[in-house]
């Protein structure tokens, strides 16, 4: 086989996983005909954790630059990982997961409500 056409089967091949990915993201993220390519992307090259076992790998990505977009991947994640992949190489099978989002609440210190409340000095004894 001749190196342009291993070249080209290559960048096919990857074409072909992304645009099956992006079939998947389909019924759980609405932009995806516009944004769905760039929400892969985002998540290829998102930090996350790793953890193995002696049957599993582990993968749990950290949240997305919007809640939506890593509601979309969470989802993703599950349908991947009803796949029950294996590792290549390896007899471990994968499970994929998205670390949920902080979460900051009226009790988190320099909350917008807090922010808004004056503060009332108190009354000399």
């Amino acid at each position: 086989m001749r190196p342009a056409s291993t070249a080209l089967d290559l960048i096919g091949n990857h074409l072909q996983a992304e645009s099956d990915l992006i079939a998947l993201m389909r019924p759980n993220y609405a932009r995806v005909d516009q944004e769905g390519r760039t929400l892969l992307h985002e998540l290829f090259a998102t930090a996350g954790d790793i953890r193995a076992s002696a049957s599993e790998l582990n993968l749990t990505l950290a949240p997305l630059s919007s809640p939506h977009r890593t509601h979309a991947a969470q989802a993703l994640c599950e349908i991947l990982d009803k796949t029950a992949t294996i590792f290549p190489g390896s007899r471990l099978r994968i499970h994929f997961a998205m670390r949920p989002p902080r979460r900051i609440g009226l009790a988190f210190p320099g909350s917008p409500v807090e922010r808004s409340i004056p503060a009332v000095a108190a009354a000399p004894p």
